[in-house]
């Protein structure tokens, strides 16, 4: 709950501020959509013809007062002196995606867990600290157009009793998209100051029991990535990281020949076969006359993999001395030019495409200048994709 400050006038006329606080999703009702703020949804509404509602008025002008109040302490945080600032919105997630992560959560970690309440968080990383001029443009752009009120300074989620908070967001050694562009965004509104912005997720889990520790990471793992994200101890103090690259160093191939590669290719497991060894001995130490760099190994094998040049699916098949008429790329491609059926892109670098059907999209009458939309006949194909 904010600390509000009320008027005199308002007093014992609006009752408690607390009937304003957005409510755990699970205990929330249904809204049409998200053009008002959702606390509005909850409000009184006047019918038209109806006399004025004098409740309605009461809570809009305490609505109000509470929303400046809450814009006010964010700002008063932007202006702090911490080197990453943790501003909150509410919720994290739809109602809907609440569900079905309440669902997969039963599943997955246990049944004991009855509900999820969610918020984002935004890590705003600074060089120096915003002015209050500065802090108002930031808070600006994070709020949403219709619920400012949703951005907080503070966290709405604690843990108690049978409930635990589980945060989770980009490792501070990955910038992500997001933060790419809203660094962009926010020097193009005048704030150099801010090097980078990441948005975290936390979730409140409430169970009939509190959660093991198994079960909070069986939790954590239902909703990150955990090659390019973290779960979040505590809040982010600072994106620095300590990690270097590691060494530039040449394999003395010059010396030592084909040990040398077999050596590095073990180590740094560049699946070198027995044709590579011989090639790439042949190509520095004979051809180009000089020792490789482990930059260059690790290079050679990314681009010159199965995956990239499919040596080994496009090569001639030889079985006992006899060739084979067929490689394997084309013995997997025969039953698809046998009956091409609705196919129309099969194995193009990767993609597919089947057989669409008629449609009639809104489009631009003038594609590339400013121009209404209108109905056009359009024959489409349809591109699979992986969800």
């Amino acid at each position: 709950m904010l600390p509000v400050k009320t008027s005199p006038a308002l007093a014992g006329k609006a009752g408690s501020l607390q009937s304003l606080a957005p409510r755990p999703l699970s205990a929330r009702p249904a809204t049409s959509g998200d053009v008002l703020p959702r606390m509005n949804a909850q409000l009184p509404v006047q019918r038209a013809g109806a006399a004025p509602a004098r409740v309605g008025r009461r809570v809009c002008v305490v609505k109000a007062v509470v929303e400046k109040a809450a814009g006010n302490q964010v700002v008063t945080k932007l202006t702090s002196k911490s080197e990453v600032i943790q501003l909150y919105r509410y919720p994290g997630l739809s109602e809907s995606a609440v569900t079905t992560l309440l669902k997969r959560a039963k599943a997955k970690v246990t049944d004991a867990i009855t509900s999820i309440d969610t918020e984002q968080v935004f890590n705003v990383s600074v060089t120096s600290p915003l002015t209050g001029k500065e802090a108002e443009t930031m808070a600006w752009l994070l709020r949403e157009t219709f619920e400012p009120e949703l951005l907080t300074p503070d966290t709405r989620l604690h843990a108690s009793g049978n409930s635990c908070v589980v945060e989770v967001g980009p490792r501070s050694n990955f910038s992500t998209a997001f933060s790419t562009n809203a660094v962009s965004i926010t020097a193009s509104c005048g704030l150099g100051k801010v090097d980078r912005m990441e948005r975290s997720r936390r979730f409140l889990i409430t169970a009939t029991r509190p959660l093991t520790d198994k079960e909070r990471a069986a939790f954590a793992s239902l909703v990150h990535d955990r090659m390019t994200e973290e779960v979040y101890t505590a809040p982010v103090k600072s994106f620095r990281v300590n990690t270097k690259p590691a060494p530039v160093f040449t394999i003395p191939v010059m010396k030592e020949g084909r040990k040398a590669l077999e050596a590095i290719n073990s180590e740094m497991g560049l699946a070198f076969d027995e044709w590579d060894l011989d090639y790439y001995t042949a190509l520095f130490k004979d051809d180009m006359k000089r020792d490789p760099t482990n930059v260059e190994l690790f290079d050679i094998a990314q681009s010159n993999s199965e995956h990239s040049r499919h040596w080994f699916f496009r090569g001639n098949i030889v079985i006992d001395g006899k060739p084979m008429p067929d490689n394997l790329f084309q013995i997997v491609k025969e039953p698809w030019k046998v009956n091409p059926n609705n196919s129309v892109v099969a194995f193009k670098d990767n993609s597919s495409a089947i057989r669409g059907f008629k449609v009639k999209p809104l489009l631009p009458v003038k594609p590339g200048n400013p121009s209404p939309l209108a109905p056009q006949d359009r024959d489409w194909d349809l591109l699979p994709v992986k969800p």
